[in-house]
């Protein structure tokens, strides 16, 4: 543990945050990308924070452009650091300056805008991670593989088999898994020519013939002085992946490090959505937040248990706090404080649940902002949609994308459609008996 601790405490992350997060959207109407809910009780921001924490790399930044009030204050609240360490976890959000009164144009653009703070602290290593995925990995296996071979850069990247190989950009190694060449969603012969062989960096050869391609994760390990150089070198390249490192490539060492775990981007309301409902399967979900080795932190909110009255719940994950009236739940995440009412059925959903509880008395109200309380009322059906906080969905609704609607913006009604999801707004409010 002491050699971890050595490799690691010259290290810097930065977490790429995003920009407007439009594929997300509307998720990422209120809120910073690294801000949307996840799992029921956690945020897309605890993923990496968590990796970097179990990884004992203390020294965070989150850079982001969009929204970020509500993630300060998750992050202030999450994540605090006892005195007797340097550690800590801090938002950068986007800023004009004399020098550059610009949005940031790029993930290396981001990073390019403070590079005069990260250039204050005295390591060795700068760690550049994404907001968006979902995965546990040891950083500090990733930062010895970096050191060992005398990389310059180092790309963690993942197998991938011919289906999906064509939708990410691919690279190929040589026998010393230096990365040669690269190419974005090859097709055809193009494909064909990125494989490689993924014995060199270290996959069985089983494994290795049905997973002959590597992908880039979009998370990156540079030696501090190369990152600067690369950086104030050329001001016009504003983009990691697509601009920086693969120009870098001809003049510089750059390895790439492979992980064989599971690895999602959830960038996307589709992709988004099939990774929260997978954490529900059975006997064993892809991606486990029951990992008392490598815990996913998040913000400790000191809710009561759940309750449930006379409900049938199957395959599925409930938060802290929730109130369940004889409703049946299969196949779904509900997040804090969810309440649903009686003889409700919901089915392929994620709910994200509240921020506050509502008082009995303003519940019972006929005023009319509080005729429809949070949550989802009595004898509504809910059917593959995410329901975001304090949506308020009243009695005999059905959301059940009846004409089978792959995309549309009903922005004005308090719902969007994305890939044939419905995604219920924040505080949102759907009237009874509607039938969406």
């Amino acid at each position: 543990m002491a050699v971890k601790r050595f490799f690691v405490k010259r290290v810097l992350a930065v977490i790429l945050g995003g920009g407007a997060g439009t594929r997300l959207y509307p998720l990422t109407k209120l809120r910073a990308k690294p801000a949307v809910p996840l799992a029921g009780k956690y945020r897309l921001i605890d993923i990496p924070v968590s990796n970097c924490v179990n990884s004992e790399i203390l020294k965070i930044y989150v850079l982001t452009q969009f929204n970020s009030a509500s993630l300060n204050r998750h992050i202030a609240r999450a994540y605090t650091f006892a005195g007797f360490t340097d550690g800590f976890v801090e938002v950068l959000a986007a800023q004009q300056t004399p020098e550059n009164p610009n949005w940031f144009q790029g993930t290396a653009d981001a990073v390019r805008q403070y590079l005069w703070l990260l250039e204050e602290w005295d390591v060795d290593e700068y760690l550049i991670l994404s907001g968006d995925h979902l995965y546990r990995m040891d950083y500090a296996d990733f930062v010895q593989r970096h050191r060992e071979t005398n990389a310059d850069i180092t790309l963690s990247v993942v197998p991938m088999d011919e289906r999906r190989a064509s939708d990410f950009g691919l690279m190929k190694i040589d026998d010393s898994g230096r990365v040669i060449d690269f190419s974005e969603k090859p097709k055809g012969e193009a494909l064909a020519k990125m494989q490689v062989d993924t014995t060199i960096l270290g996959l069985p050869s089983a494994e290795a013939k049905r997973y002959p391609y590597i992908a880039s994760m979009g998370i990156y390990v540079f030696k501090k002085e190369v990152l600067t150089r690369l950086l104030k070198e050329a001001p016009d390249r504003t983009d990691f992946g697509k601009e920086i490192i693969p120009e870098s490539s001809k003049d510089y060492n750059v390895q790439a490090y492979l992980f064989n775990g599971y690895w999602e981007d959830i960038g996307t309301i589709e992709s988004f959505f099939e990774a929260n409902l997978a954490l529900t399967h059975q006997p064993q979900p892809p991606f486990s937040f029951y990992d008392e080795k490598a815990p996913i932190y998040t913000r400790s909110r000191y809710l009561p248990p759940s309750k449930f009255l006379d409900c049938s719940i199957r395959e599925s994950m409930i938060g802290e706090g929730c109130i369940l009236k004889s409703c049946t739940i299969n196949h779904s995440v509900l997040g804090v404080r969810t309440r649903v009412e009686a003889g409700c059925l919901i089915e392929d959903v994620l709910i994200m649940g509240a921020d506050y509880y509502q008082p009995f008395a303003e519940r019972k109200s006929n005023d009319e902002n509080s005729a429809i309380p949070v949550g989802i009322g009595a004898n509504t059906t809910v059917r593959r949609a995410i329901i975001d906080k304090n949506a308020r969905i009243g009695c005999d609704v059905q959301i059940i994308n009846k004409d089978r609607v792959e995309e549309a913006d009903r922005e004005s009604l308090g719902f969007y459609i994305r890939s044939g999801i419905v995604v219920v707004l924040k505080n949102a409010v759907i009237p009874d008996k509607t039938i969406i």
